[in-house]
C-alpha cells in the first residue's frame, strides 16, 4: 500500500483530532509550569498504556488497531493541551489552529508556519484558508503514514512491539506538552483574515 491512499485514511483522523476542544478539567494556577509539567507526565503515562495496550495484537490484527491507537493518543493530549491552556488562564483563548499546533507541530512545521508562527517572544495564529488547511491535513497525514509504517513492524512482536509503541507515545505526548507550555507561557496574537496559499 503507498502512503499517497493511507494518507487519505488519516486525513479525517486529523480533522476530527482538532475539531472540538475539550473542556479543561483544571484551573489556572500561580506556577502553571510546575503544574503543566505535573499532567504531562500523568498524560505521557496514560498515553503509553493506551498505546501499548492497543499494540498488543500482532499480525494483521495489530494493523487494525493503528488508528484507533493514534485517535485514543490524539484525545489524551488534546485534553492536556486544553488543562494547559486553562493553568495559563488562557483556555477561552483556545482554537483549533492552536490545537493543531500543538498535536502536530513536529509533524508539518514547515506547513505550519503559515498557520502559527513565532516572532520574538510571541506567537501570531491565522486562520487558515481552506485551500491552506487541506494542505496542511494532507501533509500531517502523510508524515503520520510514513511513520506508521515505520513502526508497523512492532506489530509482529507483541511484546516488545507493545513497549515501543507505548515508549514512543510516552515520548510523543511530552513534546506535545512542550509546545503547549511554550505557546501559552507566551503573548499569543490571534489575526482574523485567514492565511492564504503562498
Amino acid at each position: 500500500m503507498g502512503t499517497g491512499p493511507a494518507a487519505d485514511a488519516f486525513a479525517p483522523a486529523v480533522l476530527e483530532a482538532v475539531a472540538r476542544i475539550p473542556a479543561a478539567r483544571v484551573r489556572r494556577s500561580r506556577e502553571p509550569a510546575d503544574a503543566a509539567r505535573r499532567l504531562a507526565r500523568q498524560a505521557a503515562l496514560k498515553a503509553a498504556a493506551t498505546a501499548g495496550v492497543l499494540a498488543l495484537p500482532s499480525g494483521p490484527l495489530g494493523w487494525l488497531t493503528l488508528l484507533p491507537e493514534m485517535r485514543s493518543v490524539w484525545k489524551i493530549q488534546a485534553q492536556l493541551v486544553a488543562d494547559i491552556a486553562a493553568l495559563h488562564g488562557r483556555k477561552s483563548e483556545l482554537t483549533k489552529e492552536q490545537m493543531l499546533y500543538c498535536l502536530f507541530r513536529d509533524d508539518a512545521a514547515n506547513v505550519l508556519r503559515d498557520v502559527v508562527t513565532r516572532v520574538g517572544e510571541r506567537f501570531v495564529v491565522r486562520p487558515p484558508s481552506s485551500r491552506l488547511m487541506q494542505r496542511l491535513v494532507r501533509e500531517i497525514a502523510l508524515r503520520l503514514t510514513q511513520r506508521v509504517l515505520g513502526k508497523g513492524v512492532a506489530r509482529w512482536l507483541p511484546v516488545a512491539g507493545a513497549v515501543g509503541v507505548g515508549a514512543y507515545a510516552y515520548h510523543e505526548t511530552q513534546r506535545v506538552a512542550q509546545a503547549a507550555l511554550e505557546l501559552f507561557a507566551s503573548e499569543v496574537e490571534t489575526v482574523t483574515e485567514p492565511e492564504g496559499t503562498p
